[in-house]
């Protein structure tokens, strides 16, 4: 596996040599070394950045090229999609079989359908008032914005890189990419299969090492022209300021979420018991649309929570490596002590721990999947997300549709939202008034590459994957021919 910065083409250490360990959440030992990239590095990395859009063949490339050599990128990723998803496994704790089929998986079909998208760019002819006896003739272009720089999460490492970079390459843009310092090791092999692919040196830089450091100077770099940011409210926040005061980059962010799931009595509730699971626990919990917060109408209540409980006593824990295995470990330490904290203000400020809230007896950093009921909207655990396998369960009045809208909306952030029920008119009655960026009905965690992903209010703004995701990585200009 590489293990080096990514810098111009080339795999090399850190400029002041320096490395930290990267660590197994299975067994808490060590994978490897990482280099551990300095501010040097960043600029760096920026340069040769700045020098392949200016100089390189990739801003000369047709459009079409582009596409071919996005292409090829994919398909050198789908042959190695189980060394991609093993790395990730050992990296990050996701269980192989998820690994596969989403981490990877899905990365894949983003650099497909982004590939596609290159020689579709384009603009318009707008009819404007003549400067008679002259004519006008009006036309946009969509240029590139030059070089990007990306900052990604560990919960899903390859897919975030996935689903930044390909919208930012098919542009024709160049990049600089932070791996959250916790998980690298799947953008380095990214790295190495983007120089097989053909993909010119510098049009791809990848930087391991800390937020603090490699994450701030990308935000204060003059020479980047947009940063794409997924990660905490907080750190976006401060990337969103940072990138006002050095060159007022463009920046797009998909930050927290406490995305609320309504789940009413007239639901299939087989579905929902088994989607309302899978809100909560796939991908151990890390994960930003996760459902934060459930609520039941009444008269199902109890009936849905032994359900969810029996199911819960099914679930294998285990090495992620094994097929077998339902539910991996936490992907570090600091987030397992996090999380136990987090239980633990739950039980203090009275929600009922209906099953879990404790580490698992064994070695690694394993959280069994716990279950709050009796929640109330003033606690803790009802406004903050978890960002793990904790399902926080609220009840609602029977037919209060209104009131359990005003609750679910009650929060900063919106980024998902869902609601069960088999009564359409009901359906697209609370869909409307959901305030966030994906609303699923029926259904959960169903996101699509076709389909545009980001948050309202403080889960933040632009989008990635579908046409809109494109549009965050270009800018358009308007020419004016007087004839």
């Amino acid at each position: 596996m590489p293990y080096q910065c990514f810098i111009d083409g080339k795999f090399e250490d850190a400029e002041n040599g320096k490395s930290y360990d990267t660590i197994n959440p299975t067994d808490g030992s060590v994978i490897c070394k990482v280099s551990y990239a300095s501010v040097a590095d960043v600029d760096r990395a920026v340069a040769a950045a700045k020098e392949a859009f200016d100089s390189g063949p990739w801003g000369r490339m047709n459009p079409r090229d582009r596409g071919s050599l996005l292409y090829k990128l994919a398909d050198l990723m789908e042959e190695h999609q189980e060394e991609l998803a093993t790395i990730e496994s050992i990296d990050s704790g996701a269980v192989y079989t998820l690994a596969l089929k989403t981490h990877v998986g899905m990365s894949i079909q983003t650099f497909r359908y982004f590939a596609g998208w290159c020689d579709k760019i384009q603009g318009k002819t707008i009819p404007i008032n003549q400067a008679r006896p002259n004519r006008n003739l009006t036309f946009t272009k969509k240029e590139p914005l030059g070089v990007c720089a990306i900052v990604i999460p560990w919960n899903y490492p390859l897919m975030m890189l996935a689903w930044k970079s390909a919208a930012c390459l098919a542009a024709g843009n160049t990049l600089v990419l932070k791996p959250a310092q916790v998980t690298p090791l799947t953008a380095l092999k990214f790295a190495e299969l983007s120089v097989k692919a053909g993909i010119p040196k510098g049009v791809i830089n990848i930087l391991p090492g800390s937020g603090g450091m490699v994450g701030q100077r990308l935000s204060d770099h003059p020479d980047i022209r947009k940063l794409g940011f997924t990660g905490s409210t907080p750190i976006g926040k401060q990337i969103m300021k940072s990138c006002a005061l050095s060159n007022l980059k463009k920046v797009s962010l998909e930050l927290g979420g406490k995305s609320p799931l309504i789940i009413f009595s007239d639901c299939d509730m087989d579905k929902a018991v088994r989607m309302g699971m899978s809100s909560v626990f796939f991908n151990k919990g890390e994960n930003c649309i996760a459902a934060g917060r459930l609520f039941v109408e009444e008269s199902i209540h109890d009936e849905y929570i032994s359900r969810v409980v029996e199911e819960i006593k099914k679930m294998k824990i285990g090495d992620p490596l094994d097929r077998s295995t339902d539910h991996g470990p936490q992907n570090h330490k600091a987030h397992l002590d996090k999380l136990l904290e987090y239980c633990e203000t739950g039980v203090k400020e009275g929600a009922t721990l209906v099953y879990g809230g404790k580490q698992v007896d064994r070695p690694g950093f394993f959280m069994e999947p716990t279950v709050f009921t009796d929640v109330e909207d003033h606690m803790f655990i009802a406004k903050e997300e978890s960002f793990g396998p904790v399902m926080v369960v609220s009840k609602f009045k029977d037919g209060d549709v209104d009131g359990v809208l005003q609750r679910a909306n009650d929060t900063e952030y919106g980024l998902a939202s869902g609601v069960f029920t088999q009564d359409i008119s009901k359906a697209m009655y609370v869909s409307e008034r959901l305030e966030a960026g994906t609303v699923f009905v029926n259904t959960y965690n169903k996101t699509d590459v076709a389909s545009p992903f980001g948050g309202f209010k403080q889960s933040g703004f632009g989008k990635d994957l579908g046409e809109d995701a494109l549009l965050e990585y270009l800018k358009t200009k308007a020419v004016t021919v007087e004839y």
